[in-house]
């Protein structure tokens, strides 16, 4: 029995993670797994009426869960930036949730706005909890003609050294053959100088696995002319949140960009990345491909890979059939694509 957290949050968090957990309940009726879901409240109604965002006893329930299931957090009611960093940074820092892990697969060849491109399939270790989001830094003389603001960029070995070994760790794992740096050594030459070192002394202790090393900027080139030659990739915090952007977009957009926020001597936070998306919530077009995804990654971290294959499969037989919702060319509900995910993981599992 796995135990999970379900934080829906705001938005279309809500009706995607609803799409989400109708999959993995079809998981355990066709697999010998057996989830036990909590529903938990936390979000922008919750804040709002009660004035709480993420207390430190939830915090201490998710420690002993298995994974966390999360949706989004947004709302135009609330100042941008308090839920964000009151709930989902709060988890992330709190838990020491130091990898982000965004894969970036090309499901269909008619997704990518890339001429020509037919397979891509790449996976981004983010480094988490360090860098630019530590908050470090602070404003001289606010509001004057004189202002200084800085912000600070942290960088430790300890932490650095811990998300290149897992980029390495998950490759030879899943079987890839390459891992790439990507950093700003160039310019960056403290912060990222120790990037480059931790890097080549971790490489040395996998020769089965193959390197190269990008500049942010060549990368994101790279990206879009022949991102077919990357694998595994690890970056810092700030570029990796910004790649994975855009490593979104070249395979179909946020719509199916899943992430996992991982702590592998501990839990994990899984979460699709397009946010709260109020402007279209409540209309029953949201796409629910990405929370799936997500969905995916869950079981891939609980040691379940049969089944997260099967996920995976199921979604790219859902999309080449084009059942699909409004924003990828489809005319589909929210719920009716969760339904065809649920119909094609049937039939996966039929055919063995």
């Amino acid at each position: 029995m796995f135990k999970i957290a379900v934080v829906p949050g705001d938005g279309i968090g809500k009706e995607v993670v609803r799409e989400g957990l109708k999959v993995l309940e079809k998981v355990e009726e066709l697999s010998n797994v057996s989830f036990d879901f909590e529903e938990y409240p936390f979000g922008a109604e919750h804040y709002l009426k009660t004035g709480e965002l993420l207390p430190d006893w939830a915090l201490e329930e998710f420690r002993k869960t298995d994974g966390i299931y999360f949706g989004a957090v947004g709302d135009p009611r609330v100042k941008p930036g308090v839920l964000e960093h009151g709930v989902l940074l709060k988890l992330r820092f709190s838990l020491d949730l130091y990898v982000n892990l965004r894969p970036v697969k090309l499901y269909h060849p008619s997704l990518t706005p890339l001429k020509g491109k037919e397979r891509i399939d790449m996976v981004f270790i983010r480094e988490n909890t360090e860098g630019l989001y530590v908050g470090s830094g602070g404003f001289l003389r606010k509001g004057t003609p004189q202002e200084v603001a800085i912000q600070e960029m942290v960088n430790t070995r300890f932490g650095v050294e811990r998300a290149v070994r897992f980029a390495f760790e998950y490759a030879r794992k899943t079987g890839r053959k390459r891992v790439t740096l990507v950093d700003k050594a160039n310019v960056l030459t403290y912060a990222h100088d120790l990037w480059e070192r931790v890097f080549e002394e971790v490489s040395a202790e996998y020769p089965d696995i193959e390197t190269d090393h990008y500049y942010v900027d060549a990368m994101a080139m790279k990206m879009v002319r022949s991102p077919e030659q990357f694998d595994v990739v690890v970056t810092p915090n700030m570029f990796g949140d910004i790649l994975t952007d855009l490593g979104a977009e070249i395979v179909g957009g946020l719509g199916i960009a899943a992430s996992g926020n991982i702590n592998p001597e501990g839990t994990g936070m899984f979460e699709p990345v397009h946010g709260s998306a109020p402007d279209i919530a409540g209309k029953g077009i949201a796409n629910p491909i990405a929370a799936i995804l997500t969905a995916s990654l869950l079981l891939e971290h609980l040691g379940l890979d049969k089944e997260a294959r099967a996920v995976e499969e199921a979604v790219k037989r859902a999309i080449s059939e084009g059942k699909l919702t409004p924003d990828m060319g489809g005319s589909l509900k929210t719920s009716e694509v969760g339904d065809a995910v649920v119909e094609a993981l049937e039939v996966v599992y039929s055919e063995g």
